[in-house]
């Protein structure tokens, strides 16, 4: 079947796709971080890149692999051919967009009110499974409003089921289309884990992700003995060192790179990126809260924000944040 996972440990641990953060750069670095993680673009239209510029938005480092494409619409040819562009450019998969509930998103016609026409999804799904051979994967929410029906997300499920779809990603809350903004729909509508549990029992054939309110490594892992993995949101982004917190426990005999070795890694990396004309603070925004809970992350945190350093576009900065914090240690060392 075109949509069946080669391994259910593919997306065992996800980084959600989030707009104005997930940009490669930020990626780069998580990829440092979760050497197995499965990453997410952020949500790009596909009137972005039918008639915008392709390569802006799809152009990767290949250390990223592997990489999700994530896309925002409700055009079945329009999701194809950016599908294809995405298969063209190497991502992974691609996953499409039914849970954003902000007002732009649905003025657009596509997001989390798309969940209210499964047919329409449907449709879309068989439309990029006809134009890439890489896996189609869908992520929502669990229902609209204040409707907590297990019926109606089971029915959207079922509905995408029957193309072939094999692969969902719950954000295990609803999604409330008007009176609350993007942060409170991340905030105030009630975790349900329970219906997101029952849909992987209504459909044991299929891999379900579980995104929304995990927050802690601990959790994380709990949580992945009931689901085939979990997705981090803004954990990844306000306390990126939850990746590498995860990735350890999952694979403890697998290489990973330790602290120091990031620094130089994303120092290189930046220096690059620098010379291609991307701002520094563009380029290592995502470190900003890596450091939290650690001696010295106030310092670290105010030499990678500040201005004054950060318009000077060296790279070096990074070497100077880092042995600033390690000198902040009460042995010296990290």
């Amino acid at each position: 079947m075109q949509n069946s996972p080669e391994s259910r440990g593919d997306w065992r641990l996800c980084v959600a796709p989030m707009i104005d953060v997930t940009d490669r750069h930020c990626r780069y670095f998580h990829r440092l971080l979760a050497p197995q993680a499965r990453l997410y673009t952020e949500m790009i239209t596909t009137g972005a890149l039918l008639h915008g510029n392709v390569a802006r938005h799809l152009d990767f480092d290949p250390a990223e692999e592997p990489v999700a494409l994530q896309l925002g619409g409700s055009e079945p040819e329009a999701l194809a051919e950016s599908a294809r562009l995405g298969q063209q450019w190497g991502y992974n998969e691609i996953n499409l967009n039914c849970g954003c509930p902000s007002e732009r998103v649905q003025r657009g016609a596509f997001g989390a009110c798309l969940m209210a026409e499964p047919d329409l999804v449907a449709d879309c799904i068989k439309a990029m499974q006809d134009a890439v051979s890489i896996p189609v994967t869908v992520k929502h929410r669990l229902g609209l409003d204040y409707d907590d029906t297990y019926g109606f997300v089971r029915d959207f499920v079922g509905k995408l089921h029957d193309t072939g779809c094999r692969v969902f990603i719950v954000h295990a809350r609803n999604a409330v289309l008007k009176g609350l903004s993007p942060k409170d729909n991340r905030e105030i509508p009630p975790l349900r884990y329970e219906a997101a549990a029952r849909l992987k029992a209504d459909f044991p054939d299929s891999v379900f992700v579980l995104n929304g309110g995990i927050a802690e490594t601990g959790q994380a892992l709990g949580l992945m003995q009931q689901f085939d993995g979990v997705m981090l949101g803004r954990a990844a982004w306000h306390h990126p060192g939850i990746l590498s917190e995860i990735s350890r426990a999952l694979a403890p005999d697998a290489p990973q790179p330790e602290p120091a070795q990031v620094v130089q890694a994303m120092q290189a990396y930046a220096g690059r990126e620098v010379e291609k004309g991307v701002p520094l603070r563009i380029a290592v925004r995502s470190m900003l809260g890596w450091m939290s809970g650690r001696a010295g992350a106030r310092h670290w945190r105010r030499t990678l924000s500040d201005p004054a350093l950060l318009n000077q576009n060296d790279a070096r900065l990074l070497e100077k944040a880092w042995s600033d914090l390690v000198l902040r240690t009460s042995d010296g060392a990290y």
